[in-house]
């Protein structure tokens, strides 16, 4: 599409030969009378073209013309003609580093503060452009330092930073505000920080500028350099003073430790572990950075946590996030995958269950992280558990007797999925007894009743449970094993006692069968390999945040230890 006749170049003559740099030619046009001072579409005169042209030449002899046709007055506003975006030749000229139009242009008065309609001014734009001898002229000759510019309210030293000029940086830490704010409360080195221009966060420190500042949103250097990553600025300001451990927020309490382990800054968070004072670990009223970590999924940042001694169970932070440990929030942030990455470091390094965990591992017929679990928990004899006792065994984290409790509390709650995760708790060592409860006989399909009475003395149950089971046999619920009928045999009651005697922790869970003086064939007879597991009815779950929302609205607490 052509736009040319609705914008055609109204250039004048004279401008045209300005904007080409050709000093006879404008000499010539201006002796056959032609106007200096004719505005294109834009705005433009003749000496606009010249000065962004850098056509010293030029700029001379149309300054000399407006001169002599009158006033000095009418000379010095032909100098400060603005375009309509409200630029000043001087502008230009700084805009494109043109130093000697510039000199040229302050001596015939041009005003050297002048603002264009963007709030730019010579000053800033020599500063953007990275013209550090246009900069210094104009310093020299008393431009405004410290006015602030665009919509930011930045100030000259502002971009000066941001764009990594540090000879120019080093020009104005002598004449600027060091401490100068824009409109979100962020100095100079601030933005060096941001940015990772060192050596510009080098000439500010050592010219006296402050370390610790903080932002409207209470964020320091320290913090927005350890967020963006960069290494050398979060050593220097460290080396220099400023403090790890301020917060830097006003809704909770971030430190710049968690925003290296949120977005994953390797080399700059084990720096800020050395140096972070660890009650953010487990200290009222903190938050681990683990639970940062675990939102944006940075496992290698949870990997050097945990390896530095981090707690995986970290504080419940239910007040600030909603969220009661890094587990839970890892297993609510995990999607369609049986686990994540982070719930495994997470369980691997021994982090506690609550019952709402549970629920992911046994509202499913999906057993990968039940399996997970298995592998690294120890779940012991009753006689054996303690409240607070959660010492390895065998190289495992033993569940203590709250997790125990919650455990078969969900697992009674979720019985529709028994044939799934009880072969599993079983073979784990579970007692199978503390599942002997009047729910778990009422509900439980008839294959997973039989497994679950293969591991127990059916004879020996108690009056109340027999009649639940006579009851479900009479309504054709449950078919029993033929053997129920008669008393266990010996070899049955052999392996119950083997079993008793061992504890199931050990014998399902070691090889400690191996070494008993019995035939090989009996080894895994003594362990139940001949059982057959319960096969899973398949029916159609609901999503298991739904299951989840259901369980905590419905279940009671079974009371089983």
């Amino acid at each position: 599409m052509d736009f040319t006749e609705c914008y055609g170049d109204t250039v004048s003559s004279v401008a045209a030969a300005a904007r080409s740099g050709c000093r006879k030619r404008v000499r010539r046009l201006m002796k056959r009378g032609l106007s200096v001072d004719c505005p294109d579409n834009r705005g433009w005169v003749a000496l606009h073209e010249a000065a962004a042209a850098g056509s010293k030449d030029c700029v001379q002899e149309l300054l000399s013309a407006a001169g002599a046709a009158g006033s000095s007055r009418g000379c010095r506003a032909y100098v400060n003609a603005l375009t309509h975006e409200g630029e000043s030749a001087c502008y230009l000229a700084a805009q494109r580093g043109h130093l000697a139009v510039v000199r040229l242009l302050l001596k015939a008065h041009a005003n050297i503060n002048q603002l264009t309609n963007d709030l730019s001014c010579p000053l800033y734009a020599a500063v953007d452009g990275g013209y550090k001898e246009v900069v210094e002229l104009l310093v020299s000759k008393g431009a405004e330092v410290n006015r602030t510019h665009t919509a930011s309210c930045w100030t000259c030293l502002h971009q000066a930073v941001y764009k990594g000029h540090s000879e120019i940086v080093r020009t104005l830490v002598n004449v600027c505000n060091l401490e100068a704010l824009d409109d979100h409360g962020i100095s100079p080195l601030f933005v060096a920080a941001q940015y990772g221009q060192q050596e510009c966060l080098e000439i500010l420190v050592n010219a006296g500028a402050n370390v610790s500042t903080q932002a409207a949103d209470l964020a320091t250097p320290l913090l927005i350099a350890s967020q963006e990553g960069h290494q050398a600025c979060v050593d220097f300001l460290l080396d220099r003073g400023a403090d790890p451990n301020v917060a830097c927020s006003h809704d909770w309490p971030q430190l710049p430790i968690h925003a290296a382990a949120e977005f994953g800054h390797i080399g700059v968070l084990r720096r800020l572990i050395a140096v972070t004072d660890r009650v953010c670990d487990r200290g009222d009223g903190m938050v681990s950075p683990l639970y940062v970590a675990v939102n944006r999924h940075q496992s290698k940042s949870i990997e050097i946590l945990l390896r530095e001694g981090y707690s995986p169970d970290a504080q419940d932070c239910t007040h600030f996030l909603g969220i009661r440990s890094p587990l839970s929030f890892a297993l609510c942030r995990t999607s369609n995958k049986p686990y994540s990455e982070s719930v495994r470091m997470l369980v691997a390094a021994g982090a506690s269950f609550s019952e709402e965990d549970w629920i992911y591992a046994l509202a499913t017929d999906k057993t990968d992280l039940l399996q997970l679990i298995l592998e690294h928990r120890w779940i012991p004899r009753p006689e054996a558990l303690t409240r607070n006792c959660s010492v390895p065994h065998h190289g495992k984290t033993v569940l203590k007797l709250q997790e125990l409790r919650e455990l078969l509390c969900v697992a009674l709650n979720q019985v529709h999925f028994s044939a799934c995760w009880l072969p599993l708790l079983l073979k784990a060592g579970l007692e199978p007894s503390l599942l002997l409860q009047p729910h778990m006989l009422e509900q439980a399909d008839g294959e997973v009743l039989n497994y679950l009475l293969e591991f127990l003395n059916w004879s020996t149950l108690s009056p109340p449970l027999k009649h639940i089971l006579e009851r479900r046999r009479t309504e054709k619920t449950w078919e029993p094993c033929p053997q129920f009928e008669s008393i266990p045999c010996l070899s049955y009651l052999c392996r119950l006692q083997v079993r008793l005697v061992l504890g199931p922790d050990l014998l399902m869970r070691t090889n400690v069968v191996q070494q008993l003086p019995v035939p090989s064939p009996l080894h895994g007879f003594l362990q139940f390999r001949d059982t057959p597991k319960a096969s899973y009815t398949h029916s159609p779950p609901s999503p298991l945040l739904n299951r989840i929302q259901g369980y905590r609205s419905t279940h009671q607490h079974i009371h089983v230890l």
